[in-house]
C-alpha cells in the first residue's frame, strides 16, 4: 500500500491527469498483489484496500508540473508490472524517479527568454528592441524564480514577483522611450507563468464529475493568474508607466507566426522539464495547430475563440493517442502545444481597463467599460473553447481506448 500511495503521489504531485494516476496506481498495486482503490482529493490521497477495512492516506497537493518525472515513475511501473523490476526494489526505484531534478537553471532561463519573445512575435511586436527587452525581463524573471524556489515552497511567490519585474521593465521602457509597445514589454513575459496545465487539469475532472477536485484546481490556477495581473499592474505602475489597453494588432505572416509558435511550445515543454528527445512531438503538434488557428482567423475571417478551438480540437486528436505510449501527462504536453492561444492578452487588457476605470471613476467614458466587458467575455469564450477542443477528443480517444497508461 505505501508503494501504491507513493507511486499515486509522485503522479499527482507533478502534473499527471487524475484518471491516469488512479489507473497506473491501481495497476501497480494488482501487480504488486493487492486489489486497491485510489480516491483523489485536494491535498491527500486514500488508498483504499478492496474487500479489506484498511486504508493508507497520504499528503499530496498537485501543485507542479514535471514531465520527466512523470515519465521515470511510469517506467518504473510498466517495469514492475512486466516482472522486469523485483517488487523489493520498487519503493527506492520510485523514491529516486521523484528525485529527478527539473531542466537546468541555465536551459530554463534561455527559454523563458525564447518563449516571451516569441510570444512577442505572435501578438505583433513591432521591433527589435522591444522583443529583446521582452527577453530580458523573462530571463531576469526566471532567474528570480529559480533563487526563489531555494528559499520558500510556497508557489504563488513566483509568478508574482516574476510578473512584478516584467511591470517594472515595461514601465521603465516606456518611460525612456526604448520601446514602442509598452504594454506587450510587460504582457509577454506575463504570458509564460500562466498556469496553462492546471486550467486543463481542472477543466478535466470537472468533465468527469470530481467536482471538488476539479474546482480547487481551477480555483489555484486562478489565484496565480490574479496575483500575475496584480504583480505586472502593480510593478508598471510603481515604476511610473502609464496604464493603457493595448490596441489589437495586424496579423503575423503565416510562415512567422508558425516558427514563433514552435519557439513558444519548445519553451513550455521547458518549463515542464520536458526530456530533451520528446520535445520534438509537442513542436510537430503544435505548428501545424497554429497554422489552423492562423487560417480559421485570416482566410475564413473567423474569430479568436472559433481559431483556438479549431486549434485544440486538431492537437487533441494528434496527442491523445501519442501521450499515453510516451507515459506523458497529457495535460502539460497539451497546452504546451496550444500555449500561445491562451488569452492573456484579454486579461491583461481587463485587468488594465479595471484599474483604469477605478482611476477614473464615475466620469469613466462608455467606451471603456464596453472594452472591459468585451476583453473579458472574449478571454472567456477562448478558455472555454480551448477546455472544449483539447477534452472532448481526449475523452472520446479514452472510451474507445480504456486501456489503462
Amino acid at each position: 500500500m505505501e508503494t501504491t500511495a507513493l507511486a499515486a503521489t509522485l503522479l499527482f504531485s507533478h502534473g499527471q491527469t487524475t484518471e491516469r494516476t488512479v489507473a497506473a496506481a491501481e495497476r501497480l498495486g494488482h501487480a504488486l498483489g493487492v486489489t486497491v482503490t485510489v480516491l483523489p482529493y485536494w491535498g491527500e490521497l486514500i488508498v483504499k484496500v478492496d474487500g479489506a477495512a484498511v486504508s493508507h492516506i497520504v499528503p499530496a497537493k498537485p501543485l507542479g508540473v514535471d514531465m520527466g518525472r512523470v515519465l521515470a515513475v511510469t517506467s518504473v511501473i510498466d517495469q514492475i508490472c512486466h516482472g522486469k523490476l523485483p517488487a523489493a526494489a520498487a519503493r527506492s526505484a520510485l523514491e529516486s524517479a521523484g528525485r529527478l531534478p527539473p531542466a537546468s537553471t541555465p536551459r530554463f532561463t534561455l527559454f523563458a527568454a525564447i518563449g516571451a519573445a516569441s510570444l512577442g512575435v505572435i501578438f505583433g511586436t513591432p521591433d527589435a528592441t522591444s522583443l529583446l527587452l521582452i527577453a530580458a525581463s523573462a530571463a531576469i524573471g526566471a532567474l528570480v524564480r529559480r533563487r526563489l524556489s531555494g528559499f520558500s515552497q510556497n508557489p504563488l511567490i513566483q509568478p508574482l514577483c516574476a510578473a512584478l519585474i516584467a511591470g517594472v521593465v515595461a514601465a521603465a521602457a516606456g518611460r525612456f522611450q526604448r520601446s514602442n509597445a509598452a504594454t506587450l514589454v510587460g504582457f509577454c513575459p506575463c504570458m509564460v507563468l500562466v498556469p496553462g496545465p492546471h486550467i486543463l487539469n481542472g477543466a478535466i475532472d470537472l468533465a468527469r464529475t470530481r467536482i471538488a477536485l476539479g474546482l480547487a484546481r481551477l480555483a489555484y490556477a486562478g489565484i496565480i493568474v490574479l496575483l500575475v495581473c496584480d504583480g505586472g499592474l502593480f510593478g508598471f505602475t510603481a515604476a511610473g508607466g502609464n496604464l493603457a489597453i493595448a490596441g489589437p494588432s495586424p496579423p503575423v505572416p503565416l510562415s512567422l507566426d508558425v516558427i514563433a509558435a514552435g519557439c513558444a511550445v519548445a519553451s513550455f515543454g521547458t518549463f515542464f522539464s520536458m526530456p530533451w528527445r520528446l520535445l520534438a512531438f509537442p513542436i510537430a503538434v503544435g505548428m501545424p495547430a497554429h497554422a489552423a488557428r492562423w487560417a480559421q482567423i485570416v482566410l475564413a475571417g473567423g474569430s479568436a475563440p472559433s481559431g483556438a478551438l479549431v486549434a485544440c480540437i486538431l492537437v487533441s486528436v494528434l496527442t491523445a493517442p501519442v501521450v499515453d505510449r510516451l507515459h506523458l501527462p497529457f495535460a502539460a504536453v497539451a497546452f504546451s502545444a496550444v500555449v500561445s492561444l491562451m488569452p492573456g492578452f484579454f486579461l491583461f487588457n481587463t485587468a488594465t481597463g479595471l484599474v483604469e476605470l477605478v482611476s477614473i471613476g464615475p466620469d469613466a467614458p462608455a467606451a471603456l467599460l464596453i472594452s472591459i466587458v468585451a476583453n473579458g467575455a472574449t478571454a472567456f469564450l477562448i478558455i472555454m473553447a480551448m477546455a472544449f477542443g483539447l477534452i472532448l477528443p481526449r475523452m472520446l480517444y479514452e472510451r474507445l481506448s480504456p486501456s489503462p497508461v
